[in-house]
């Protein structure tokens, strides 16, 4: 039976790239996490913990919290989803080439142009009189060099080449995550708990090490420390669930993820619960906020891989669910997802300098929310029409 099994899992991965190109659920799911980013950057300067302008409202802070412990990873495991697929229609060379088009040559840009552009709002606030072409100069040659949002494309880049080699080299190794994608079909909890286990080995021990907010960066090209091991294993689980067909494995529409939604979404509120709880003990029990003990280091570790993996598997279950048929308000979105994400920062952080020193309401809280609210829908206007306009341009729909 064990032979049986085998074969016939050999084969689903075999067939995998005559699935259907286009997923609406997927689709909207990384449409969705967009728009989280775009969310998340436009309310972070309104935080008590950013509290880079003057005015703040605590509840964003759990808004950049929920955001946070989750959706990069979210993100790495939405991208590895079509990349076997991929390889196996156009092979490793085609297939880099592709990838440098649309990821190479996208961070070249934002690291020289766009992101210079979006942090020279950041300097005017603190040297008013600085020109930008000194500022880009001593950006480039001096440093920093913040890459912004653009760290994502140059690590995603990063995994579609080690993706290439592992084709290459030891396919197995992703055909192994398939079979387990396919075995999950009823019993997605097989998934979720070696996505978890996983997590907990690549994560806890970094994130001790290194701490939470540590960097690697060299120029613009940056990684937090801590994560490096947890996107790459988030991205190849996306790769080894999609090296079989979508509607046999772990994200088939009927399946057991789509069809018991309330228990991960049971499971995401259960987790962010602990996180708030700990966040809680470190600023009103702990005697000291900037120095946690060693178990608390940790219980905050494990509630965050444990949140992480249940709301990736919560967003795709309810989107599996309720948004896998039909029409959606993120569908005029989807074309333009990526572009948004590449162009937001500039509007989001030359909105938030130009509302700086204005308060839009007597009470506090209230004006940051005005504030962010008004940051967060002119930078989707003006990101979106700016990606529907460069996709004018002839080849640029290649990239974008």
């Amino acid at each position: 039976m064990a032979s049986i099994s085998s074969t016939v899992a050999s084969a689903e991965i075999r067939a995998a790239p005559k699935a259907k190109t286009r997923n609406a659920a997927l689709d909207r799911a990384r449409t969705f996490i967009t728009m989280l980013v775009l969310i998340h950057h436009s309310v972070i300067a309104y935080t008590y913990y950013g509290h880079t302008d003057r005015q703040s409202f605590l509840g964003f802070d759990g808004v950049v919290l929920f955001n946070d412990s989750f959706f990069m990873s979210a993100m790495f495991f939405l991208s590895g989803l079509f990349v076997w697929p991929s390889l196996q229609r156009k092979g490793t060379g085609w297939f880099l080439r592709d990838r440098w088009w649309r990821l190479g040559l996208p961070f070249i840009i934002c690291a020289l142009i766009l992101m210079p552009i979006a942090y020279y709002a950041v300097e005017l606030r603190l040297h008013p009189d600085v020109s930008f072409t000194a500022f880009w100069w001593r950006t480039v040659t001096v440093g920093p060099w913040p890459s912004g949002p653009a760290w994502f494309v140059w690590v995603l880049l990063a995994l579609d080449v080690l993706a290439a080699v592992v084709y290459r080299a030891a396919p197995a190794c992703v055909e192994a995550i398939g079979r387990l994608s396919l075995a999950s079909f009823a019993r997605p909890g097989l998934f979720f708990w070696a996505l978890l286990i996983g997590s907990i080995i690549v994560y806890v021990p970094a994130v001790l090490h290194f701490g939470a907010s540590r960097w690697f960066a060299a120029g613009p090209v940056a990684i937090q420390a801590s994560r490096i091991l947890l996107y790459l294993l988030y991205f190849f689980a996306g790769v080894g669930i999609g090296a079989v067909p979508f509607d046999k494995g772990l994200l088939a529409g009927d399946g057991g993820l789509a069809r018991r939604w309330p228990v991960w979404l049971a499971a995401t509120i259960a987790t962010y619960s602990c996180i708030i709880a700990l966040i809680y003990i470190k600023h009103g029990v702990l005697p000291d906020v900037n120095h946690q003990p060693l178990w608390w280091e940790i219980a905050y570790a494990l509630a965050f891989v444990s949140y992480s993996a249940a709301q990736t598997f919560n967003v795709l279950a309810l989107f599996l669910r309720f948004s896998n048929d039909g029409s959606s308000i993120l569908d005029p979105l989807r074309d333009s997802a990526y572009g948004i994400y590449l162009i937001h920062y500039v509007p989001v952080l030359w909105l938030q300098y130009a509302l700086y020193d204005i308060s839009l309401s007597p009470v506090m809280q209230v004006s940051a929310i005005i504030k962010a609210v008004i940051v967060f829908v002119l930078t989707l206007a003006t990101s979106w029409a700016a990606t529907a306009a460069l996709r004018k341009i002839p080849g640029a729909t290649r990239v974008l």
